[in-house]
């Protein structure tokens, strides 16, 4: 004989063996296609890189000023190799999307003592300062830093982003949908910087002036967060790279 179709009745404290194994399997099924879609969504995420920000995590700093090209602390370097600079050379930058020049007013080429969150990726380094911490500390005669190292013509091509977020403000700090932010960040006065990446993935950076040294922030606001290249001349500070390019010979990629 033909089995009698089962149904649900819904007073019923339970529903009939078949029903209910039919809704387990269900069940079960749907969950591990869950299981299986967030897997395959979160592998194939970019990584959101591995920048860190000490928010709030003010503490004091020596070093000396300078603020060409950008806003920067001279941090003196313990065990230097030989082949090194004396100094690291940080950037500084102010709270919120702001530059750090009206905080450095009157400091530059002293030796201060201040108060700062690091922010760092990939062996760059910035201080996000806190507002009135900068002391003098035995001024010295003025210090202009050692004279930039000229290392010839190049031609790199990279992303334009706000060393600010990209370096472990915000994750993801580069690309389009990080656009609108870089582009505040940098009009506001943050140091821009082109990031060049080898096939294989290593990264190196570059702090972008003019040939005549001087920002080019208001300049490249509509070259943020797009492949570029950029031919000019490349100087060594310190430790740090510069790109010295005319805003206006930037080529979109």
């Amino acid at each position: 004989m033909k089995r009698p179709e089962e149904f649900y009745v819904g007073y019923q404290a339970k529903a009939s063996s078949g029903i209910a194994l039919r809704i387990k399997l269900l069940v079960a099924g749907l969950l591990l296609v869950v299981v299986v879609l967030a897997i395959v969504l979160s592998a194939s995420q970019a990584p959101l890189g591995e920048g860190k920000f000490e928010f709030r995590n003010y503490r004091e700093f020596t070093g000396i000023i300078l603020a060409e090209p950008y806003p920067r602390l001279l941090v003196e370097r313990p065990g230097k190799q030989p082949d090194q600079s004396s100094y690291s050379s940080w950037l500084l930058v102010a709270p919120f999307k702001f530059g750090a020049g009206e905080l450095i007013a009157g400091h530059v080429g002293e030796k201060v003592t201040l108060q700062g969150a690091l922010i760092y990726r990939d062996g760059q380094t910035m201080l996000e300062l806190l507002p009135d911490s900068i002391t003098t500390a035995k001024p010295p005669a003025p210090f202009a830093g050692r004279p930039a190292e000229v290392l010839g013509q190049v031609t790199l091509s990279g992303e334009i982003v706000d060393s600010k977020c990209y370096l472990g403000v915000m994750k993801p700090g580069n690309a389009k949908t990080h656009r609108a932010c870089a582009v505040r960040c940098i009009s506001g006065g943050v140091p821009p910087l082109l990031v060049v990446k080898t096939p294989a993935g290593k990264r190196s950076y570059y702090q972008l002036v003019d040939p005549a040294g001087k920002p080019v922030n208001q300049r490249i606001l509509d070259k943020i967060a797009v492949p570029v290249q950029i031919s000019g001349e490349l100087v060594r500070y310190d430790d740090t790279l510069v790109l010295k390019a005319p805003p206006e010979s930037y080529t979109l990629l």
